[in-house]
């Protein structure tokens, strides 16, 4: 509670006209290039869903008296973003749960698309701008493979409004280990951007569940609050 309380005096003395209604808009964006077969996608879709109402998940949510607001888009070649669920608010469990059941329910919107990945930074930008004013905004993007298509990350970033906007990333490795040779490191150093952005790692869309538990429970829990607090409080 102490740790919340102080980011928010922080926050309203940086931003005196502004009144934060959550503590954090976090945007998350599921790969459905051409790389992501059907399979992989029911995977991708059901481990998200498994994801957000896990415990520790569900605990981490809901660890603050101010709420988080929720996104969820998927994405693919340039002109393929689709918002799966809108901003919402989670205030209740209930309100997770029915977040959680719409993007298990939700089908993929295109199939034979590459991978526009400056194009999927970019409309979470704009859909950022949508976003209710919290007291910081993340965007979480998702994938299987390096951008081939439109422009690239660094474009988006010089582009497209991500002043505010710490963007983290979760790369869903291949079996024949281009992921530590390739992938890996592309998202390290043209995805991930702002303070405390991070990197998860599924081994596989079979580990998608485990590690988007791991990635949700880090950005919920208060890391970027935690760090405008001074030692030792």
């Amino acid at each position: 509670m102490i740790r919340w309380l102080t980011a928010l005096g922080l926050a309203s003395l940086a931003s005196p006209l502004r009144a934060e209604t959550c503590r954090l808009a976090l945007a998350l964006a599921m790969d459905i290039s051409t790389s992501v077969d059907a399979t992989e996608d029911t995977l991708q879709r059901q481990g998200l869903a498994a994801a957000l109402v896990a415990p520790e998940v569900v605990e981490a949510f809901f660890s603050s008296p101010m709420p988080v607001a929720l996104a969820v888009y998927e994405w693919s070649g340039r002109n393929t973003q689709r918002v799966i669920v809108s901003w919402t608010m989670i205030h209740t469990q209930a309100d997770l749960l029915a977040a959680a059941s719409t993007v298990q329910q939700s089908v993929r919107s295109d199939s034979g698309s590459a991978t526009a990945m400056g194009h999927a930074l970019a409309f979470g930008a704009t859909l950022m701008q949508q976003a209710p004013p919290c007291l910081f905004q993340t965007i979480d993007l998702s994938g299987d493979g390096s951008n081939n298509d439109g422009y690239s990350p660094a474009s988006a970033y010089r582009h497209f409004p991500f002043e505010n906007t710490v963007v983290n990333g979760l790369v869903i490795n291949a079996a024949d280990f281009e992921g530590e040779l390739y992938l890996i490191p592309f998202f390290e150093n043209n995805v991930l951007r702002g303070p405390g952005a991070f990197l998860e790692v599924a081994q596989g869309f079979q580990d998608f569940e485990r590690a988007m538990r791991r990635k949700l429970e880090r950005e919920l829990t208060g890391l970027q609050i935690g760090a405008l607090q001074e030692p030792d409080q």
